[in-house]
Formats: structure tokens, C-alpha cells, sequence
């Protein structure tokens, strides 16, 4: 008999693959963010299909992804920026973003670039803190801006400051 309910200590290992984002995925990507979010990764797509960009999905083995982000190739001369990465938010911490951010750098060299560029926002200590895991080194700081929707539908302008930061592949 039970008297008192304590903490259960378990361990649950869950099977994911990495692919390409496809378009019939994102509706299961709302955890990722907003519709405008959502409309601005389906634009990206569109460039992914001309070999600007890649998208992946870190999926689970019923094919649902669990974390997504992408790879320019435009924005810098001989580099992947990896920008819009995102994880579960329930699925945080659990190494889904190593093996995104990994996925990503293996697309990169493949495309025989040796350099990866991201940023972060300053505030976002967390995200900085794995990236500088995975060899990242800050090298400058950049304003930038997004369209951000709120709960209501109304949408406004995210101004941040952002850490720029860089790995040699």
C-alpha cells in the first residue's frame, strides 16, 4: 500500500529522424509560432525548392516534427546562416536542437562551405549558451526585426538586439 505519492525518476527515449520540411508539415508546426510565422517558413520553402535554402524537421517515428530550422545559403558569401530554429517547447533540453544544429552543419559541408553563421537574441541566454556548446564564438552584435503575432491576430514589428556568431566547419 501506497501512503504518499513521491517523484518518479523515469527515462523515456523517443526515436527522430532529420528530413526536409515539407509544406504538409506545417500545420503541425504550431508550437513553432504564429500563423504569420508559419506563412513566412511556408514562403521559405518555396526557396528551398530552388536550392537557396534547406529546412529541416527533426521528426518522431510517426513522421510529426519536433523541432524545425533553416539553412541560407544567400545571406552570406560562403556560409549557411541557420536561422528560425525552434524545438518543442515540451521537448526542450532533451538534444533535439545538438541534432538539429548538427544536421544543419553536415548540409552545410556537403554543399562544400566551411563556415556556419547564426544569431541569437541577446536575452535569449539559453539558445547562446548550446550554441557556445556546439563551437559557436560571438564575433558582433546586430539589431534585428520580425513581424511577431499577438493572441488577438494583431501583428507589430519585434525589434531585438541579436548576438552574431560563427563556427569554422
Amino acid at each position: 500500500m501506497r501512503t504518499e505519492d513521491a517523484p518518479i525518476d523515469t527515462t523515456v527515449t523517443l526515436t527522430v529522424t532529420v528530413r526536409d520540411l515539407l509544406p504538409q508539415d506545417l500545420p503541425a508546426c504550431t508550437w513553432s509560432g504564429s500563423a504569420t510565422h508559419l506563412r513566412h517558413v511556408e514562403r521559405e520553402l518555396a526557396r528551398a525548392a530552388t536550392g537557396e535554402v534547406d529546412y529541416l524537421a527533426v521528426c518522431t517515428s510517426v513522421d510529426l516534427p519536433v523541432a524545425i530550422g533553416g539553412i541560407d545559403y544567400q545571406a552570406c558569401e560562403k556560409t549557411g546562416t541557420l536561422w528560425q530554429l525552434a524545438v518543442l517547447p515540451a521537448l526542450q533540453s532533451c538534444g533535439l536542437g545538438t541534432l538539429l544544429v548538427r544536421a544543419a552543419e553536415q548540409r552545410i559541408r556537403r554543399r562544400g562551405l566551411h563556415r556556419a553563421e547564426l544569431a541569437v537574441e541577446e536575452n535569449n541566454l539559453r539558445a547562446r549558451a548550446l550554441y557556445e556548446r556546439l563551437g559557436y564564438v560571438a564575433h558582433g552584435r546586430q539589431p534585428q526585426a520580425w513581424d511577431e503575432e499577438g493572441a488577438d491576430g494583431s501583428v507589430r514589428r519585434h525589434e531585438t538586439m541579436c548576438v552574431l556568431m560563427r563556427k569554422v566547419l
